[in-house]
């Protein structure tokens, strides 16, 4: 058994293959937290841990318990108003006003594997991959509240999946102000907060500093997890880096606003918080109702931040994502957006992906525009029917002439929007979301649905439903391009509008797990303006996401970078566009815009049709490598080896290797070029120290401790490109490292 508990003193150990997470029961009858990292012996108690001293101006429990001052505790799920003045978990409302609560523990139950939760996405375990459920009960006998805390360990991936549900089984109506999904009492200050911030188009740069005393945090109040800020977080000493060190990742399993935080007390102890933002946040809870938190998924290791990155995506990987397409290959895809915008007609999209076919990509995705009159962008958002004058022998027909063609099809929808001059609203202005008597604020022309109503998911689902099994759709890339504003449900009363984003979330759910359910061969790509809604919530069903809507490759490299701490390069949709780039201006070559979206899932975004022979070429060799090494690219282990976020910047280099150690690729990045350098070596990872490899097909062999320790030869850029016209910045090269048979 991973979870051992001891039950004469309600002592839980949860351990995993190399962590132990630890609390137990205190004489309050609360859960006191006493260890969370490297894995230690399991034994009955630990009271050198739970050793406490009296501290001065500090409320006590009771007077015959002194030394139980709930602001020196390290607890699991903390309430304020007894004495802890931290930041709390949650907080209930009650009808005379009050929030203090006092839950005792009341029982456990420990049972094997994971089931999903209901109307949510979250962890599962449906391989039998030894994962173990722990449940906590505690109850305010005065409300009659009931709290279940669940734990689930996936012992293999060092990974811990925390959630708490709340049960009225009182008299009385109780309101819901906070309710975190995790938290963790760590017994000191001595990390680097490390966040992945940005903004549209340059979205999760990584961003890290020291703990200080106070609140440090991250946090969306935009109805989505924003281009701003990601849920992914972490804790790490100062000292760790990708290679070695100890560090904490956190990640939230929801798609709405939220709120990572860290606080630092009086006695430099932490306290991180993970769950739904509070802000903007409340649930009313009517006797027999219940309340369940989105699922928060903790893991930790003290080999760096590499190694973190690994086993949390395996974890999302046999444990989070579709099972359907977890391990399956990605198509390779021609999206015509950068090439025709809304200026297409049926000729030209066939003219496309007749030469799609020819340079061997596998998907033709029609963009925006093929629904209602849309032909520019304020107009048509909630016309889900097609814009006949763009294909006059039927979009049925021209979909079978992309299937003809032996190319798989992908359509672009925005199901989450409408634009004040389609028919969906003159016959329903009510679905609209915006506050009663107040001018709704427009972003990117248009207005936001209200998913809070079922009807709205009805009409959405029947809708996309006629399309889907019109075209005999096999793609779907999903987008969501603006934020919510004016946030109020015509539906719901005064009292219930702070429920409002967690509903219309659950809404965008409801209507994902239908179409997943009765369309199950088609494959959703998550897009919100790009990477505005990166996050778990929205893996469970579309495993992949487009990353951004910079296709820069300089940008890429560091959207992708930052990206990759907490998201495996299989989730992150990944072209080649046209240059000079549309969001930075950028020319950058055809070889470095592909070394960089290699790795991912690939695609181009360009006007394939009026390329250059030479050029078409060079797209159908790009393509005929990446799909002869397609398993490393998007399933290999992702090691990342030189920091574009530190050292100046100047220079970036990852490597992906086979679960066998056979193959790997890496790839080195120099954004700008330097006069009169030194000698460069890449320093490869993941390699087996004893085979011998070759680098490029080269006749030279080398052992990979030389590759790993002693590193690689990299000649000077310059050198290849002097007597061209060809500029060495932006430059990039790849190695391709296979094991000597």
């Amino acid at each position: 058994m991973a979870i051992r508990i001891e039950d004469q003193n309600l002592l839980f150990h949860l351990q995993t293959d190399h962590t132990s997470y630890i609390f137990h029961m205190m004489e309050n009858g609360e859960l006191g937290q006493i260890y969370y990292g490297k894995r230690v012996h399991s034994k009955p108690s630990y009271d050198n841990l739970v050793t406490r001293e009296w501290h001065n101006a500090a409320a006590v429990w009771r007077l015959d318990h002194k030394d139980v001052q709930p602001q020196v505790l390290k607890q699991e799920y903390a309430s304020l108003g007894k004495g802890d003045f931290r930041y709390p978990a949650y907080q209930v409302a009650q009808a005379n006003g009050s929030r203090i609560t006092e839950f005792k523990y009341e029982s456990y139950e420990l049972v094997d594997g994971k089931q999903r939760l209901a109307g949510l996405p979250s962890a599962f375990d449906d391989t039998d991959d030894d994962a173990q459920t722990l449940t906590i009960a505690l109850r305010d006998k005065l409300l009659g509240l009931v709290m279940h805390l669940n734990y689930t360990i996936f012992p293999h991936q060092d990974v811990i999946v925390r959630s708490a549900e709340f049960q009225n089984q009182g008299n009385e109506k109780l309101r819901l102000n906070s309710a975190a999904s995790a938290q963790l009492d760590l017994p000191d200050a001595d990390y680097d907060f490390i966040q992945f911030s940005g903004a549209w188009a340059r979205e999760r740069h990584m961003i890290r500093t020291h703990l200080r005393s106070g609140v440090q945090s991250v946090g969306s109040l935009r109805g989505t997890s924003s281009h701003q800020q990601n849920p992914f977080v972490m804790l790490a000493r100062p000292n760790t880096d990708d290679a070695q060190g100890s560090v904490f990742g956190f990640n939230l399993i929801y798609s709405g606003n939220f709120s990572d935080q860290v606080q630092v007390d009086q006695y430099d102890a932490s306290r991180v918080l993970v769950g739904i933002n509070p802000e903007e946040f409340a649930w009313n809870l009517k006797p027999g109702d219940k309340f369940q938190t989105p699922e928060a998924v903790l893991s930790y290791t003290d080999a760096g931040m590499n190694q973190l990155s690994q086993q949390m995506g395996a974890f999302y990987q046999d444990h989070l994502v579709n099972p359907r397409f977890a391990h399956e290959q990605r198509p390779t895809l021609i999206n015509n957006w950068e090439a025709t915008f809304m200026d297409f007609d049926e000729d030209k999209l066939l003219s496309f992906a007749t030469t799609a076919k020819k340079l061997g990509l596998e998907m033709f995705v029609l963009d925006d525009g093929w629904f209602g009159h849309r032909n520019n962008d304020d107009s048509s958002l909630g016309n889900w029917f097609v814009n006949e004058p763009k294909f006059p022998s039927g979009f049925g027909t021209f979909t079978q002439k992309i299937h003809d063609l032996g190319l798989k099809f992908g359509l672009w929808f925005e199901p989450e929007m409408i634009s004040i001059d389609s028919e969906l609203y003159k016959q329903h202005p009510d679905w609209l979301i915006n506050a009663p008597g107040r001018h709704a604020s427009p972003e990117r022309q248009q207005f936001v649905l209200d998913m809070t109503r079922s009807e709205v998911v009805d009409y959405l689902f029947d809708a996309m439903s006629k399309i889907i099994e019109m075209t005999k759709l096999d793609y779907i890339k999903w987008d969501m391009n603006r934020n919510i504003t004016e946030t109020y449900s015509s539906q719901l009363s005064a009292d219930d509008q702070l429920e409002v984003p967690h509903r219309y979330i659950l809404g965008v759910y409801q209507l994902y797990d239908r179409l997943v359910k009765a369309y199950p061969d088609v494959l959703f790509e998550s897009c919100s303006s790009g990477g505005g809604r990166f996050d778990l919530g929205m893996m469970y069903y579309a495993p992949q996401a487009w990353t951004s809507d910079d296709t820069d490759a300089v940008e890429r490299m560091l959207i992708q970078f930052g990206t990759s701490y907490g998201y495996p390069q299989t989730m992150m949709g990944a072209h080649v566009s046209a240059v000079p780039n549309d969001q930075v201006g950028r020319i950058t070559s055809l070889k470095t815009r592909a070394n960089v979206a290699y790795f991912g899932d690939f695609g181009y975004e360009l006007d394939i049709t009026k390329m250059s022979p030479e050029e078409q070429q060079q797209v159908k060799e790009q393509t005929a490598f990446y799909k002869e090494h397609r398993q490393l690219f998007q399933f290999g282990k992702f090691y990342r080896i030189d920091n574009p976020f530190a050292n100046g910047g100047n220079v970036m280099s990852w490597e992906v290797v086979s679960d066998d150690q056979k193959h790997a690729i890496a790839a080195r990045y120099q954004i700008l070029n330097r006069p009169n350098t030194g000698y460069i070596r890449l320093y490869l990872k993941g390699l087996d120290p004893d085979t011998k490899y070759t680098v490029n097909g080269g006749s030279e062999q080398f052992y990979g401790d030389e590759l790993m320790n002693a590193g690689l030869f990299v000649s000077d850029i310059l050198h290849e490109t002097h007597g061209t016209d060809q500029s060495a910045d932006f430059n990039s090269k790849l190695f391709v490292i296979d094991a000597v048979k």
